[in-house]
């Protein structure tokens, strides 16, 4: 038969087939990767490693109130809280006044850098402090938007402005987003790590969002899974921890190592979308060493960093292509490799997002020319292929995968969200592949300009909502 003699029905088929064998193939790929860190997580499980530890009774808000200065003994020097913000003025004022009274430490210096032409966010920053000591306020001499990292150089350049004067340097730097509501415990768990560790990450754990069940909700999955058992696989196999830009801090002596090793003397690399993830990166390529801190309080409370994360579909496929342009792209570009089997391994599951893309806009594209194929056939065009018994046992493993995928996404959803959560959890799936394929479109035409010549800018998250304003999820996290 010649390529002419095909019908429409039969190039339908041949195109099922093929899409059905490339998809299959990586689909079970992909599947074994994740079943890999499946089986490392339930031995660390049964050997107790993966377990959060309990934290003993939290102090009255009446002892916060009476004695706020006995607070300082908590830490064992002084922390510098380092907040970005472009455009914030809707969230800065409740984050700054949350993290000022649940973190009444007398040794903090809460830095937030404004710029000059963002008067809105610098009046919010200023009444929410509400005349506290240890509010910075560091407006940026450049016009905003620049990047997040640059912005963090203003504020590090600050700080080293500071320590100057003062004669004494900081034990760590923490850093926080601007819609961050910080966990009573988190200063001092990360002063605590400090003691062993230059560099700590707490969990993050997004604030379900009752008018966004669909698209601002389905990050709660993909936190609950990624910091209650990938980040807890990395951390008992030693490699490189990226640092999720909130909720961690590096101790101020590696900071100060890493600007020393950067041209212009900045440790945050301005014209890099990830800058949060290098910096991870960079210092295990030091040699510092890292901890992930999984603690909970003793009512079950996850000691964890909660935000509210984009609730529209375009700002969340934003979001996401600057941490797919970031990590995969620039990360390959900028952090290259190393010859350790473990770090090979987590560097390819980092860099995975925009083949992970593709492949999921083949299976997608799959079931469109699969129903095209089988309404013709339905119609009387002709008969479907047979499928080989290879293809079909490939076929029923990706089935068995799935359902496997799934019920590890209820689990971890669930036990953070409640059983509810987690059955939303699971029809959320599809929605979250429908925004990594948009995002990792977008990253690769960011990605393609980037190599033109264009420079990157601040793609910033814009936020509708701030968790503290959510009055039913707030008193469940900070009752």
């Amino acid at each position: 038969m010649s390529v002419a003699d095909f019908t429409i029905f039969e190039w339908l088929m041949l195109a099922e087939h093929e899409l059905l064998v490339f998809a299959g193939v990586f689909f079970l790929i992909g599947a074994l990767d994740e079943i890999c860190v499946d089986f490392v997580w339930i031995w660390l499980r049964l050997t107790g490693r993966a377990k959060a530890q309990t934290l003993g009774p939290e102090p009255s808000r009446g002892q916060i109130a009476n004695a706020p200065a006995a607070f300082g003994v908590h830490l064992a020097g002084d922390a510098a809280i380092f907040v970005p913000a472009w455009q914030e003025a809707g969230v800065i004022g409740t984050t700054i006044s949350h993290m000022l009274s649940h973190w009444p430490h007398s040794r903090l210096r809460l830095y937030v850098g404004c710029y000059r032409n963002d008067p809105a966010t610098i009046n919010a920053a200023i009444r929410a402090a509400n005349g506290d000591s240890r509010f910075r306020l560091v407006i940026h001499e450049r016009e905003g938007p620049t990047t997040k990292a640059d912005c963090l150089n203003r504020l590090y350049a600050a700080l080293e402005e500071d320590e100057r004067r003062s004669g004494s340097a900081v034990r760590m730097v923490v850093m926080h987003d601007a819609e961050d509501m910080v966990d009573p415990a988190g200063l001092t768990l990360l002063d605590a790590a400090m003691e062993t560790a230059v560099l700590a990450q707490l969990p993050v754990l997004p604030v379900p969002q009752a008018d966004s069940r669909w698209i601002g909700s389905h990050y709660c999955e993909e936190f609950a899974e990624a910091h209650g058992k990938a980040m807890v696989v990395r951390d008992a196999l030693r490699v490189s921890m990226p640092l999720a830009g909130v909720g961690c801090a590096i101790r101020r002596g590696a900071l100060a190592e890493l600007a020393s090793r950067r041209v212009g003397g900045s440790p945050f690399a301005a014209d890099c979308l990830t800058e949060d993830y290098e910096l991870g990166i960079r210092i295990s390529a030091m040699g510092g060493n890292t901890a992930f801190l999984r603690y909970r309080h003793q009512d079950g409370r996850l000691a964890a960093t909660r935000a509210c994360f984009p609730a529209r579909l375009d700002f969340a496929v934003r979001q996401k292509s600057r941490w797919v342009h970031g990590i995969a792209f620039q990360g390959w570009d900028r952090l290259g490799w190393t010859r350790r089997p473990a770090e090979i391994w987590m560097r390819l599951r980092d860099r995975r997002g925009p083949f992970a893309a593709f492949i999921l806009a083949i299976g997608y594209s799959l079931l469109v020319v699969a129903s095209l194929s089988w309404g013709m056939h339905l119609a009387g065009f002709g008969v479907p292929r047979d499928i080989s018994p290879e293809l079909r046992a490939v076929l029923v493993v990706n089935f068995v995968c799935f359902a496997w995928r799934a019920l590890w996404r209820f689990s971890f959803t669930a036990h953070e969200y409640g059983a509810a959560e987690g059955f939303r959890a699971v029809l959320r799936i599809p929605v979250a592949n429908v925004i990594a394929i948009m995002a990792g479109r977008r990253a690769f035409a960011g990605y393609v300009r980037s190599l033109a010549g264009q420079l990157p800018v601040w793609d910033k998250t814009h936020h509708h909502a701030h968790p503290a304003l959510a009055a039913a999820e707030l008193r469940k996290f900070t009752a």
